[in-house]
Formats: C-alpha cells, structure tokens, sequence
C-alpha cells in the first residue's frame, strides 16, 4: 500500500477565520485535514508533525499568504515539546494546545519557554473549568471557549471564572448572530465560527443604494455594454466614483497611469478587472469608509482559487473567468439574507454557472464544492470533490489556496 492509499501524504489545508469584537478579521485557524477522515493527521510521530508544518509553511508559503493575519496552529503533547515550532514566525503565531494535552511539569515548562520566544499561547476547547488547568491559565493569552451546546447561564458562569486572569476570551463555533452578541456582551475578545456567513446575521436587511448600483453595474458589465451606460450609473455614486478611481490608480491593479475620468478609469482598469472589483465590493462597503469585512476576504478568496484551480484543468480555457464569478456569487446569500434564486433573477449566468451554484453539478460545481470544503476544514469533502476534478491533486489545491489567499490579503489593504 502506498503512502497516498494510507492517507499520509494526502493533507490538505484549511482555514477558519477568526474575527475580534468588531467582526473584523483579526486571524485565521489553519488546519491540516487528511482527505479520508475530517479529522487532523499529525500522529505522535515527530516526522509526520514536521512534514505538516513543513508543508503548510515551507511549501505552500502560509507565512506570505497569512497576510497581516495571525495563524493558529492546533498543538498536540508531540508537536508542542518538538524542536519544529522554533521554525515557525513566533510573532505570526499563536499555538493552541489541545484539550487532549496533559498538563504536566514538562509541558508547562515548555509553555513557558516557548512563550518567552514570544509565541502568543492559546488554551483549545476549553468547556468548563478544572483545577487541572490552572498552571496553564497563568502562561497563557487567549482561552477558546467552546460555546456548544449554547447555555447562557452555563458560558456566563465559566466566563466569570476565566476572569480571574488577564485573559482574551475566544468564544469558538458561534453559529448565530445572538450568540455574538451575547458573548460579546459578557465580555469576549474574538469570535470563531460561520454566523457572520449565516443569512440570520443580516435578515429584513435592506440593499443601500450602492450595493444597488453594483448589482446593476455587474448585470452591464455580463451584458457588455457600453462604456457610457456604465458611466452613467456610476456618475449617480460618488462612493462607487472615488472607489474606483482609487483602485485605478493604485500600483495593485498594474496601472501607473494617472486616471483622471471615470471613462478611462473603466478602459485602463478593462472589463474582466472591473468585473472582479465590482463583484468584491458588494461584500464591503461602497463608499470606502469601511475596514474588511470577514465575507470580503472569503469570497476573495474562493474566486480566486476556483480561478486558479479551473486555469490548471485541462480544457479550462475560458472557464477561469466563470469559476472566479461562481465563488463570489455563492455567498451572496450570506451577504443579502434571501434566497439565491431570487438574487439570480436579476443576473444573466450561463447555465453551467446557474448549475453549478444551484446544485452544484459540472466542473464548476465541483471546484466550488472544494472550497466550500476547504473553508470549513472537511478533509472528507475535499477529498470526494477532488475525485470530481480529474488532474488535480491536493499538493496543487494547497497552494493554490495559499496564493488565492495572499491575494485576497492584498486586496484587503487596499481597502484599509
């Protein structure tokens, strides 16, 4: 049997985001998922925890693509007292060790040493209280609270006692927006899970007038129309005016031309550009007044590695473009609180497209399946959806992941 049938080079890497009190990203948790089993495959073997992290960091170039962002790395016992940690950023990482780690005197030495190298220490998991965790609650900076099964009493009274240190408080798999707002209330610091991706978190939301112009803008831009018509609408959005002219202008877009009207704007920055940037808009805010949003940075980033993925297939001529648009349009949903097909009335898609977003039939449904499995970290999904994409492997999804997410990084500080 080969090491691929057994499942040990076949890692795939993941990511979660982890946003602060303000629902602006602050870090991503990166997690390596074997495509048999949704579970982490770092053994207690030195070996296999170094060729993860190697390949996470090493290989793929995590380090470039974590942008601005803090990365979290689970930590087991092996992983936690080996000598690959001293290779990673330490002020790029913070280090969550795992629930299953026993505390032990060699472990809180070690917790010591490696945050006097100035690794910032996360506790993982953590569900109520224990005595057992007192000589880490003193070395560490941040306590993941696991929140579910949702109990308010349950979580105030566990928060209360996390009090007692100057701890930052991470309430982990919030899964709707009054569990926010609720730990937020009691005092939490960041907040991990997929409310913020839920259409709960924005239902009865009305579209501004911006977002308005953008969806009319895109439909022109799939219809190829006129430059004037564009123009035109525009010209009603100041907001959408000074956004444009400024990422015209700027060294990102590869133009050092001074773009002076919108009607040159539009030609130098072309129509598959614009058509990117308006669609990347939508999940900010229009007038450019806003930092990144955790929806922005995700559909960023699943456009750009379908595109990726779609440019490596063999006879993916023409469907990069089709792929990037795919994974923008598939958390509109998350973004306007109503139904895909009521969003899709008003866009004309080829069917392929329609398809694959509604069912999420063909090779395009098939590469958004992927990265929808590769954001919640299911190894076993993206395993299944590779199996659809016949001439790409898990070597080339991870780094192209690691580019879509450098990328998206990039965009995000051009709207900072």
């Amino acid at each position: 049997m080969s090491e691929l049938d057994q499942g040990s080079e076949e890692i795939f890497l993941g990511r979660q985001p982890i946003l602060d009190h303000h629902h602006h990203l602050y870090a991503y948790e990166l997690l390596f998922r074997n495509g048999r089993v949704n579970a982490a495959q770092v053994e207690d073997d030195l070996v296999a925890s170094a060729n993860v992290i190697s390949r996470a960091f090493a290989d793929l170039g995590v380090e470039q693509a974590l942008g601005p962002y803090k990365g979290f790395v689970n930590c087991d016992a092996t992983l936690l007292l080996s000598d690959v940690l001293e290779a990673l950023p330490s002020d790029k990482m913070v280090l969550e060790i795992l629930e299953t780690v026993e505390v032990t005197p060699t472990i809180v030495e070690r917790c010591k040493e490696l945050k006097a190298r100035g690794f910032t220490l996360a506790l993982d998991d953590f569900v109520s209280y224990e005595d057992k965790f007192l000589p880490l609650l003193s070395l560490v900076d941040i306590v993941k609270v696991e929140i579910l099964p949702y109990d308010p009493n349950r979580l105030a009274a566990t928060t209360a006692k996390l009090k007692q240190w100057p701890l930052r408080l991470l309430a982990e798999k919030v899964d709707a927006q009054e569990q926010a707002d609720y730990c937020h209330k009691i005092g939490y610091d960041y907040f991990q899970g997929y409310y913020f991706a839920k259409p709960a978190i924005v239902a009865g939301r009305k579209l501004g007038h911006s977002q308005l112009a953008l969806m009319r803008l895109i439909g022109l831009v799939l219809e190829d129309a006129d430059t004037a018509k564009l123009e035109a609408v525009l010209k009603q959005e100041p907001g959408l005016t000074v956004n444009l002219m400024r990422l015209t202008n700027s060294v990102a877009t590869g133009c050092r031309v001074q773009v002076t009207s919108l009607r040159h704007a539009i030609t130098v920055l072309g129509r598959r550009q614009l058509q990117r940037w308006l669609q990347l808009l939508l999940y900010s805010d229009p007038s450019g007044k806003s930092t990144v949003g955790p929806l922005m940075m995700l559909a960023a980033s699943r456009g750009r590695l379908m595109e990726l993925l779609a440019a490596r297939l063999q006879g993916g001529v023409g469907l990069e473009d089709q792929a990037f648009m795919t994974g923008i349009l598939s958390l509109m949903p998350a973004l306007m609180g109503m139904p895909l097909e009521e969003i899709l009335k008003g866009i004309s898609l080829a069917s392929n497209m329609q398809s694959a977003l509604e069912s999420g039939d063909g090779v395009l449904g098939a590469l958004l399946g992927l990265a929808q499995a590769l954001d919640s970290g299911n190894g076993v999904h993206c395993h299944d959806a590779l199996q659809r994409l016949p001439g790409l492997d898990h070597t080339m999804v991870n780094a192209d992941l690691a580019a879509a997410l450098s990328w998206a990084n990039d965009i995000g500080q051009q709207h900072n």
